[in-house]
């Protein structure tokens, strides 16, 4: 059983992109504008957005946070938007899911100019994938491709299950391996938390990919041996043996599937930084195509 190990592969991938931007800033041209907007007190969020410019910092981007508290309006929202839309030397920006619940969500997904969604959820964007053409992936989806990628993982002709429908990861998964792309040409079903006999269907399965939002729920009984699997859940399961309360769980049992997987990846330490390397590769290529 290999680890897929997401820590290392977004490590490669930031240094890569921390060389061009060495190369961009000898040559004094514009250095990549990442910005984020945070609305309200989500820990996970929180964390998330730290990460982020954390992570633009050591490659040598500038970052903006833009941090609001809980009760701003959407038209307060909205309009932070426009500035950035309007600010040229932003290259892409982000608003952090999920938002709080008296703003709509798809109306400020819709605000934000297609030529900076660097999360890839604008409708432009979505569509544009959708027909395979040139656009800003989603980063988790676009970090679990390079990561099959980097390991070589065979997808060709084989039989992958995509467990969760959100237009996040589940939706856009299922579209880029259905393509013909290099971690594609794969023959995929949908499943969700209502699909009957969903046992049946993952236990056929050579590639799983786990966005179900649901801990631990994929068990050993429910896959093949030699299966691969790509775990995207993060929750925090209360445990009174570790310091802080909890511990990190993915939409796999762990302990039970890995006996049967060829590859698997961690949580933490597998989907979530590369979907980090991901978001600065996307926010280069807005910087490359603006100039």
């Amino acid at each position: 059983m290999i680890i897929l190990d997401g820590k290392k592969v977004s490590n490669d991938i930031k240094e890569e992109i921390a060389a061009e931007v060495k190369q961009i800033k000898a040559k004094g041209e514009k250095v990549p504008h990442l910005a984020a907007i945070l609305v309200g007190t989500d820990g996970a969020s929180m964390t998330y957005v730290n990460a982020k410019v954390k992570a633009c910092e050591k490659i040598g981007f500038n970052s903006t946070l833009i941090d609001l508290p809980e009760e701003t309006t959407e038209a307060v929202l909205l309009e932070k938007i426009q500035e950035l839309n309007t600010n040229p030397d932003i290259d892409g920006f982000i608003v952090q899911l999920p938002l709080p619940k008296h703003i709509d969500e798809q109306k400020v997904l819709m605000a934000v100019d297609a030529d900076k969604d660097v999360d890839g959820f604008h409708p432009t964007n979505v569509g544009k994938m959708a027909l395979d053409l040139p656009s800003f992936l989603p980063a988790t989806p676009y970090g679990i491709l390079e990561l099959l990628e980097r390991y070589e993982v065979e997808t060709s002709g084989k039989n992958v299950v995509v467990m969760g429908r959100s237009h996040i990861v589940g939706r856009p998964m299922s579209i880029l391996m259905s393509q013909k792309r290099k971690a594609g040409d794969a023959t995929v079903t949908v499943v969700h938390s209502r699909t009957k006999d969903l046992a049946e269907i993952t236990k056929q399965a050579d590639i799983i990919i786990a966005a179900i939002g649901i801990s631990e729920f994929l068990k050993g009984d429910m896959v093949k041996d030699g299966v691969v699997i790509i775990d995207v859940g993060i929750t925090r399961v209360p445990d009174e043996t570790k310091e802080r309360g909890y511990r990190l769980a993915g939409d796999v049992d762990f302990e039970s599937v890995s006996p049967k997987a060829s590859y698997i990846t961690p949580v933490p330490g597998g989907v979530g930084p590369m979907t980090i390397a991901m978001l600065l590769k996307n926010t280069l290529l807005a910087r490359d195509i603006r100039s």
